[in-house]
């Protein structure tokens, strides 16, 4: 298995793994606020610093608009969405032999879980190779490292998804991989389940057209990539899991070099959830070839 160190993770604490039986797991639709793109002021071309920015720069020089979205529970009807054509898929029954600690550790997360999503993305996708590349650990705490995103995104464009490639892979490796296709896709995970608290809200692909998109300039202290960001259109249809389980999987398709289906997705605060219930995962991202 390929696999890169390029990674984040914070130490969760060793709390009980499921909520409470006096917290309820609101299902259902739910109406919500979600934050979409508001292009600079000065309509500079758009960017954010991955870590702190050079002195007397902002971390990022656009900003959000908020709209309030019918948000739909994809609870009980998983089976009739499809990576290829809404880049979305909700697995159930997904066996593991992580376990909560397993997630305390960067060398046990790739040693125990990466074999697991390698496994996974194989099967769901029917592909050839797979390249887990990164992972990221996000808590809905305060003062977590990495916490949910409550912006309306997609982690890839076109040009920073062939920027993967030739990062992760070998010239001329890459130039024959760039020849058939290749895709991103991530693997979400909830870490102290059921989520009840910032669940994820992802839009079916076929709704969003390529004229929401918007580049980004991804900058990291080594070099510059690209994510998009995503203005609010009418039509946008939006989903999310609800009471994500232990053996329950997303996988998020960020690219797809042959058919295009890519998933805007965000973090989401529900308005029906209880206070203090904060949300934890794990997302691995994969280059997926064949």
């Amino acid at each position: 298995m390929a696999t890169q160190t390029q990674t984040q993770i914070q130490t969760i604490s060793a709390a009980p793994s499921t909520i409470t039986p006096h917290h309820t797991i609101p299902r259902g639709p739910v109406t919500a606020s979600l934050n979409f793109y508001q292009p600079p002021s000065d309509n500079s071309k758009p960017f954010n610093y991955v870590e702190q920015p050079p002195p007397g720069e902002p971390q990022r020089n656009y900003s959000d608009t908020s709209h309030e979205v019918t948000i739909q529970d994809i609870r009980g009807k998983e089976a009739t969405f499809n990576i290829d054509t809404h880049a979305i898929a909700a697995i159930q029954n997904v066996e593991s032999d992580a376990s909560r600690a397993t997630f305390d550790d960067d060398e046990a997360i790739k040693r125990i879980y990466y074999p697991e999503v390698e496994k996974l993305l194989l099967k769901e996708t029917g592909a050839k190779r797979i390249l887990l590349f990164d992972h990221t650990i996000r808590l809905a705490t305060p003062g977590a490292n990495r916490a949910p995103v409550n912006r309306v995104h997609i982690d890839q464009t076109t040009a920073s998804a062939k920027q993967r490639v030739r990062f992760h892979l070998p010239s001329p490796e890459a130039e024959e991989a760039l020849k058939g296709r290749y895709r991103i896709i991530n693997v979400w995970r909830p870490l102290n389940p059921p989520i009840a608290a910032h669940p994820l809200a992802f839009a079916d692909s076929t709704s969003v057209p390529d004229e929401a998109m918007v580049g980004i300039e991804h900058r990291y202290p080594d070099r510059t990539g690209e994510t998009a960001a995503v203005k609010y259109m009418e039509g946008q249809k939006w989903w999310y899991w609800s009471g994500m389980e232990e053996g329950e999987r997303l996988l998020l398709q960020c690219f797809d070099s042959e058919k295009g289906a890519r998933v805007p997705h965000s973090a989401f605060v529900d308005p029906r959830s209880e206070e203090g219930v904060g949300r934890e995962s794990i997302e691995v991202r994969a280059l997926v070839f064949g």
